[in-house]
């Protein structure tokens, strides 16, 4: 495929967040067809990616990122729309539901990037994530040979999407006896709330920074899964990269463990100055002395030691795969969720809508609900039968025996209780559009409707529903 005359873009593409641009129109840059899924880790690396090289090589680089979908979910242009403007895509964005781009550059995989040089022809194809250096490497090397100029007042023209709310996209959520906390991601903070939805505090600046500091002063990207343990509120600071810690009592960050870019953990002492790398980090699960971190990126499941400040692995091949098994022969796919419960840590795999027990003390993995990486569907029954797409969150109910799943793409929380066979669905009075995360406490239900950018309280003996005006 490479050195080839790269195919234009047909119009069964419908363009998501600009105007139709076509590639002979763009003859002349350099260009960066790229292959992405909603829904995946790997791909958002990717993407974190592109509006880095679309921004540093504005004038020289035009990037085009085209949506096919793995989920049913995914096939619908307002998630994908939805799903730009809440990772801030900052590139142009088509959805190819059929796959016909796909199929004319022979792509076999999410993610892919092609590379086209400025008379059209294909330079280079780059498959998977955490490939800048080689990207930017190709870039760079078409942008000397070419001798194009650099001005980033040339960065392409992207429709505005959906922010400009008082909460936006919240995808963390976390609640005790006095207040409800709430992460901001698309306003990249963390709010403090009380448990009717005022707000109190806004912890960061609301810039999309990696910043420690003050309340006032510390900065985020995209925060996503939060977990008190007592006086302090763990974040998955996902666009990052990093774990984070607030101090409850003065609103003051610091940054755990994370570099700010995707990369490969490595296990150990936490000494300062110590760079290590995490992928993707979307929730967090805080014992007394001990923070789970679920890496959906690594496909891992790690622990950091808050008395030996140490970093450890759990378990994870880090391969994409369901398989059971102890420590580093088990395999997740994209761990979404987490919820602690004694020794048991219960693990949600989106990339394969499945639900998994994890005994933290031996490492062992044993899935509960799911069947593998593309069995996906919409039936509650018994856990054989039982299909869900897309699964974020789980909450372990403290006063009882249930798992509450939240199953984000087809809008619905499920009821699992443990030591029982049968998947039920819990009927909500509102409607829900791919929620993010959920916590349970005090006999209800505190549920981030994601995409409706609003933070339910659903009480769980009658489904009652209540909308709380957080930031209103």
């Amino acid at each position: 495929m490479v050195n080839t005359p790269a195919p234009e873009l047909t119009q069964a593409v419908e363009w998501i967040n600009c105007d139709p641009v076509t590639l002979h129109a763009l003859r002349g840059y350099v260009i960066i067809i790229a292959f992405w899924s909603a829904g995946s880790a790997y791909c958002r690396n990717l993407m974190d990616d592109l509006r880095y090289l679309q921004k540093k090589y504005a004038g020289a680089l035009q990037v085009i990122a085209v949506h096919c979908p793995k989920f049913d979910a995914e096939r619908n242009p307002r998630l994908v729309r939805k799903t730009c403007a809440q990772i801030d895509a900052g590139v142009r964005v088509v959805h190819d539901p059929d796959f016909v781009t796909w199929q004319h550059y022979g792509v076999g995989a999410w993610p892919t990037a092609v590379v086209v040089d400025p008379d059209g022809r294909t330079h280079a194809v780059v498959v998977g994530d955490l490939h800048r250096d080689q990207l930017e490497g190709h870039v760079t090397q078409l942008v000397e040979q070419g001798g194009l100029a650099l001005e980033e007042s040339l960065l392409p023209a992207l429709n505005p999407i959906e922010r400009q709310m008082a909460l936006a996209f919240p995808a963390g959520i976390a609640v005790n006896d006095n207040y409800l906390y709430v992460a901001d991601s698309g306003h990249h903070q963390i709010l403090e709330c009380s448990r009717e939805g005022r707000v109190l505090r806004h912890i960061g600046t609301g810039a999309a920074e990696f910043n420690d500091g003050t309340i006032h002063s510390a900065a985020f990207r995209n925060p996503r899964g939060i977990s008190l343990s007592r006086d302090i509120l763990f974040v998955a600071d996902t666009g990052n990269n990093a774990l984070r810690r607030v101090r409850v009592v003065d609103g003051d960050v610091l940054t755990i463990v994370g570099t700010g870019r995707a990369g490969q953990p490595a296990g150990g002492a936490l000494d300062l100055g110590r760079r290590i790398s995490l992928s993707q980090p979307w929730t967090v699960a805080a014992g007394d002395d001990r923070v789970y971190v679920a890496l959906a990126g690594n496909n891992q499941i790690w622990m950091y030691d808050r008395s030996r400040n140490t970093l450890s692995f759990v378990a994870g091949s880090g391969e994409l795969a369901l398989t059971d098994g102890d420590g580093e022969a088990a395999a997740f796919a994209q761990p979404a969720g987490l919820a602690l419960a004694q020794l048991m840590l219960y693990v949600v795999d989106s990339g394969a809508s499945a639900l998994r027990s994890l005994q933290t003390g031996t490492g062992r993995v044993q899935t509960l609900l799911g069947q593998g990486l593309f069995e996906f569907g919409n039936a509650a029954g018994t856990r054989l039968d039982t299909r869900m797409q897309y699964p974020l969150a789980v909450a372990k109910d403290p006063d009882t025996a249930n798992l509450w799943v939240v199953d984000s793409y087809n809008n619905q929380i499920l009821k699992l209780k443990l030591g029982g066979s049968e998947v039920s669905r819990l009927e909500v009075s509102a409607k829900l559009e791919c929620p993010a995360a959920i916590a349970a406490h005090g006999g209800a239900l505190w549920i981030a409707n994601t995409h409706a950018h609003e933070i339910l309280r659903v009480d769980i003996a009658s489904g009652a529903t209540r909308r709380l005006p957080v930031g209103e």
